[in-house]
């Protein structure tokens, strides 16, 4: 059983870190947004294909957009902060359970 117990711990940490790395990458296009940036950066790219199949369902499904403010990013990283706090804890006590 405690092959299990590892294999959930790895999962949990794996995944705490990949949302971590992902919610740095959305304040970046965040902070990215704010100026005008070259369309043809390869940074700029980069962070508008990863971050836009996330953030454009919440745009057309909730359109917060007050005085030029997107919000979306704000939602993402709140979704992000709630995943961390109850998935990610879950598979770690679910793993010392079993171990």
């Amino acid at each position: 059983m405690f092959v299990l117990s590892n294999f959930l711990v790895a999962i949990a940490k794996i995944l705490n870190i990949a949302l971590s790395l992902y919610m740095w990458i959305v304040i970046g296009r965040a902070i990215i947004s704010w100026v005008s940036p070259d369309p043809y950066n390869p940074i700029v790219k980069f962070l508008n294909a990863v971050t836009e199949p996330v953030l454009r369902p919440i745009r057309k499904k909730i359109p917060i957009n007050l005085g030029g403010i997107d919000f979306s990013p704000i939602l993402v990283i709140l979704a992000i902060i709630f995943l961390q706090s109850f998935l990610v804890k879950t598979l770690m006590q679910l793993a010392a359970s079993m171990g």
